[in-house]
């Protein structure tokens, strides 16, 4: 029996029907590495010579409308990379996001997990006074801080700044932050402002209730 003859699977009955050149965007738009055309042929379900002869035309294609983007040859495979001529906008949009700066409530969170290191979010609310869930999870996407524990007595998770944060502060190691921790309040005495049971109101007084003089005199009344 030939290969010929064997029963084919769905999926490679599907490769066949596809476009080659959709197909082969299609799997270069998500390498990241480059891709050697033996590698694509087997991917797209298409012959080898007829891959790489698409591929050359694609690049051909790209340079000619002078895409935003262009189809490299390089180290043995094939991928995509930015044209030179435009690469100016992908370097301004990708560092405009890493000097993007953080906003007032970002930095007065980033402090307290510097200086109260490990902590849990509900402690970094009490010591603000304000819910910080969407601020530490912004500080987490960025990368300045990340989960370094659970509480074992509540389970929560707990927070310490990165290594890309001393990088970004231009730190060797945390003992070299500003001594600015005293200034910051002890958790117990945040706990303890946070849970101490609110003054009760003086207790009202009847302007028309007569004063201790008053039930002294009816006392003399009385006795005489």
């Amino acid at each position: 029996m030939t290969d010929a003859s064997l029963p084919r699977g769905p999926h490679e009955l599907e490769l066949e029907m596809l476009e080659l050149r959709p197909a082969l965007e299609a799997v270069l738009m998500v390498a990241d590495q480059p891709l050697d055309h033996l590698t694509l042929a087997q991917a797209v379900g298409h012959p080898p010579t007829d891959v790489q002869a698409a591929l050359e035309a694609l690049a051909a294609e790209y340079d000619e409308q002078e895409r935003g983007f262009e189809l490299r040859a390089i180290a043995g495979g094939w991928r995509y990379y930015t044209r030179e001529t435009v690469a100016a906008a992908v370097e301004r949009f990708v560092l405009d996001g890493q000097q993007a700066r953080l906003t007032q409530a970002a930095l007065e969170t980033l402090a307290v997990v510097a200086y109260r290191q490990p902590i849990s979010r509900s402690r970094i609310s009490a010591i603000r006074g304000v819910n910080v869930d969407g601020v530490v999870r912004t500080l987490v996407t960025r990368g300045l801080i990340e989960e370094a524990a659970t509480d074992p007595e509540s389970g929560a998770i707990l927070y310490r700044t990165s290594s890309y944060f001393l990088e970004r502060m231009g730190l060797g190691s945390l003992d070299e932050l500003p001594e600015i921790a005293p200034m910051l309040p002890e958790l117990s005495e945040v706990e303890d402002e946070v849970f101490a049971p609110a003054p009760q109101p003086a207790a009202a007084v009847d302007a028309d209730a007569p004063g201790p003089e008053a039930s002294a005199a009816a006392e003399d009344i009385r006795d005489e």
